[in-house]
């Protein structure tokens, strides 16, 4: 189930080009009007939920992280045994001290000084030539949804200037944990 978040993820033609783009083979509900998530009472984002084979909930957990959980969860409930596979990020390890971001920017200025491990930019292109530019370099924008803009390897406190042209939108800027320096 997708409850969008951002006015790009809540049009359908950007959300099924998006699950095409991201290779997602299950079926994707597009719940625009937050109806399932009122129903579950969501008390998070990402909210993660996981049913039995009787449809009974299993699991649940709200926001990043806790991936091993859940494959344990998802192990158990097949009957299989297995490690759960190895974190793709350090940010995913179960020991990673992270350091909370700067809020999310939805309104002007989006471009001035952030804490973070990533700035992202939520955008939609209004034409095939699409492009902003992010610190002095440009970045074509192919397609509706996230951009990664700036990725540090801690959680580092930096600048940003971020230049939107007329052919795109940017319905907001979004900056992720980024881990602790040693």
């Amino acid at each position: 189930m997708h409850s969008p978040g951002f006015r790009t993820s809540a049009n359908e033609a950007s959300a099924r080009a998006a699950v095409a783009r991201l290779g997602i083979a299950h079926a994707v509900l597009l719940d625009t009007n937050f109806a399932l998530w009122r129903e579950y009472e969501n008390a998070g984002w990402p909210g993660r939920y996981l049913w039995n084979a009787d449809g009974m909930l299993a699991d649940y957990h709200y926001g990043e992280g806790a991936y091993a959980d859940c494959e344990r969860a998802v192990c158990g409930l097949l009957g299989v045994q297995r490690e759960p596979l190895a974190p793709r990020r350090p940010q995913d390890e179960p020991d990673a001290t992270l350091v909370v971001p700067s809020e999310d920017r939805l309104a002007e200025p989006l471009s001035g000084p952030y804490e973070a491990g990533e700035a992202w930019a939520v955008l939609d292109p209004r034409s095939p030539q699409a492009r902003i530019s992010v610190n002095g370099r440009e970045l074509a924008v192919g397609y509706a949804g996230a951009h990664l803009l700036l990725r540090h390897e801690y959680h580092t406190r930096a600048e940003l200037e971020l230049g939107i042209g007329a052919d795109v939108r940017c319905d907001a800027v979004c900056f992720t944990p980024g881990l602790a320096p040693a």
